[in-house]
């Protein structure tokens, strides 16, 4: 079994992804900062169009786009944004939408509202 590891900062104790014979890539959490800083931003709207691009980001690293995602857990700090969640996350899908679970997870790292994790399979 062939693995490919995908990471963007080395000084991580994670890789951002593992792709597995060149077809299933395995994404670890992200979630959405403002660019080069630690902090959130204001509303959970932003944050959530941060973390989706995060997983764009991601994917991209692997040759792969939004839509071969085909599975996604949604950790949240606090499930009445789930709305709010799924507004932005409509936006970021152009076919079928990936199975997925929305989880309340109490606090997240940096005071996040939002971490994703996720599975990919490109056809």
């Amino acid at each position: 079994m062939g693995r490919e590891y995908f990471s963007s900062n080395p000084a991580l104790p994670f890789s951002d992804a593992v792709l597995v014979d060149g077809k299933t890539l395995y994404l670890s959490g992200r979630i959405g900062l403002i660019s080069g800083t630690t902090k959130v931003p204001d509303t959970a709207q932003e944050e959530a169009h941060l973390v989706m691009q995060e997983i764009r980001r991601v994917l991209a690293m692997a040759g792969m786009t939004m839509d071969d995602l085909v599975s996604l857990q949604i950790f949240c700090s606090d499930v009445s944004l789930f709305d709010e969640f799924n507004a932005v996350y409509r936006t970021y899908f152009s076919g079928k939408l990936p199975a997925r679970a929305f989880l309340g997870s109490g606090t997240l790292l940096f005071g996040a509202r939002f971490e994703l994790q996720g599975i990919a399979v490109k056809d």
